[in-house]
């Protein structure tokens, strides 16, 4: 059975553009060298793209979040740095308007893997909403966050979604 490693969101608005933070650029290098090894070993890689439209301030997200960003065909949408060159054509891309991907959730659904990890920003929000998604989609399935390649702009609610993941049975690793 197939591994799969899922990278959230690691694109160039929350890396160094409008929601762009340095604990976010830390983490390129080792992100490429995880889709490097999974490639390497036939497994599977999926990103997510945060994708919104020009008029995502009038969303609800917009009006809480009052900041463009991720917006579809402009540069901070793209896949950030290093990422981006180790991305193949066969890697699964999935748009999400929000913070989870109920698409994602829908595409594990009619997947078999022995071992699910997530990588990617922002921990607090959208790792967690796709850690959850996946683990609804296969309960079964081992589901791992690496802290070496996840990253948040606010550590003590990076610490709370861990403790929170740890509570729903995820494995943690690299701690």
């Amino acid at each position: 059975m197939k591994k799969l490693l899922i990278v959230i969101d690691y694109q160039k608005d929350f890396v160094d553009g409008s929601l762009g933070f340095k604990e976010a650029q830390d983490i390129d290098d080792y992100i490429t060298s995880l889709i490097n090894q999974y490639h390497k070993n036939k497994d599977d890689v999926i990103f997510t793209f945060d994708t919104h439209q020009e008029n995502y301030l009038e969303s609800q997200e917009g009006r809480n979040l009052p900041i463009p960003h991720c917006i579809k065909g402009n540069d901070g949408w793209q896949l950030y740095g290093k990422v981006n060159d180790a991305k193949q054509k066969e890697d699964v891309c999935i748009e999400k308007p929000t913070f989870g991907s109920l698409e994602l959730g829908n595409y594990l659904k009619e997947k078999s893997y022995q071992e699910i990890t997530l990588v990617g920003v922002v921990s607090n929000i959208c790792v967690l909403s796709n850690a959850i998604i996946a683990k609804s989609a296969l309960p079964e399935t081992s589901i791992c966050i690496d802290l070496k390649g996840i990253a948040s702009n606010d550590v003590s609610l990076e610490k709370k979604a861990i403790d929170l993941l740890k509570s729903l049975h995820f494995h943690i690793v690299n701690e």
